[in-house]
């Protein structure tokens, strides 16, 4: 098993707090992805694999039909995709992944976390390169399924590591990598349970002590309850 694998198991796959942010934060994915690839899942396979997510999540159709549709109203403000960086206590990195209508408020509010649990917002560039930007996809299969045969054909198409977690096939890849790796499966007939992005740490852990890490448990809840949050990276080991 390579570093996907052991960033799955590392990693504390926290739940945001209740449906709604959810299906808040996969709304904001699918309306981005219906205005950069248009409306049409068809014709647009990130989107189609966004779809499969909000389903994977039990999210309402008419919620994903809504989300498509702000893509094309006038009067609807663009998400703009913003990623911030900075330390935590303890010397913990942390990546912030946004999707905001308002740039402004959200420096403002990811400043004021990491300034009330005593870190720094950093500047561009200052803790990316202590993570790989990777695709990831969630498929299942009717067949049985080989994995090393799979792994091989998918090595041709951008994919990285390969392995089984909860009867599903989860693949990895490089980030410019989604569109061929997606286009494999759906043409090889695999069920896609869910399609996206992940920062893996290329840098080793850090052990806290229980009472620190409570503390940066603080801070990651304060960043995952802020509406305009997609996604929180860091290098703390749990």
């Amino acid at each position: 098993m390579g570093r996907a694998f052991e960033f799955r198991k590392e990693r504390k796959m926290k739940r945001w707090g209740n449906m709604s942010k959810v299906f808040t934060r996969i709304g904001k994915e699918i309306t981005m992805a219906a205005k950069s690839g248009g409306p049409d899942p068809d014709n647009n396979p990130r989107l189609r694999a966004l779809i499969s997510t909000a389903r994977s999540e039990n999210m309402p159709k008419d919620n994903v039909e809504r989300a498509i549709k702000r893509a094309v109203e006038k009067e609807h403000n663009d998400y703009k995709e913003i990623v911030y960086e900075g330390y935590g206590p303890h010397g913990i990195a942390f990546l912030v992944e946004t999707a905001t209508d308002n740039p402004t408020r959200t420096v403002a509010n990811v400043r004021s976390y990491f300034n009330k649990y005593s870190g720094s917002l950093g500047t561009s560039g200052s803790v990316e390169f202590m993570f790989e930007h990777k695709c990831v996809f969630k498929v299942k299969s009717a067949d049985t399924v080989n994995l090393e045969e799979l792994e091989l054909e998918l090595i041709d198409f951008g994919a990285e590591e390969l392995f089984m977690e909860e009867q599903e096939i989860v693949i990895y890849g490089s980030f410019e990598s989604y569109g061929s790796i997606q286009k494999f499966v759906e043409e090889k007939g695999y069920e896609i349970i869910s399609g996206g992005f992940e920062r893996i740490p290329n840098t080793e852990l850090k052990q806290l002590s229980e009472t620190d890490k409570i503390e940066i448990e603080k801070l990651i809840d304060r960043f995952e309850n802020d509406d305009d949050v997609q996604n929180v990276y860091h290098t703390m080991a749990n």
